[in-house]
């Protein structure tokens, strides 16, 4: 039973870092709705995936869009928002 719930944890988390080259080319949304969700960064995680389908991850402006979505994030939270 415990292997179960851990496979299951592991494919759920595996899950949040997926990206499509066509989001690769977005990266400011992305990284929005990331911090949006109250997710940690994940450039890091993202960058090897986006450059193997030959798109380069834009880094600056996905740090862009994950702070302006995590300050969104904390203000939803201050005013009645859930975790």
């Amino acid at each position: 039973m415990k292997q179960t719930w851990l496979v299951l944890a592991v494919v759920t988390l595996t899950g949040c870092a997926t990206i499509n080259t066509a989001e690769c080319q977005n990266p400011y949304d992305i990284g929005f709705r990331d911090a949006l969700y109250g997710l940690q960064r994940q450039d890091t995680v993202y960058a090897p995936i986006c450059s193997g389908s030959g798109v380069q991850l834009d880094g600056t402006r996905y740090a862009l869009g994950w702070q302006e979505g995590k300050y969104e994030f904390d203000r939803r939270k201050v005013h009645g928002g859930v975790d």
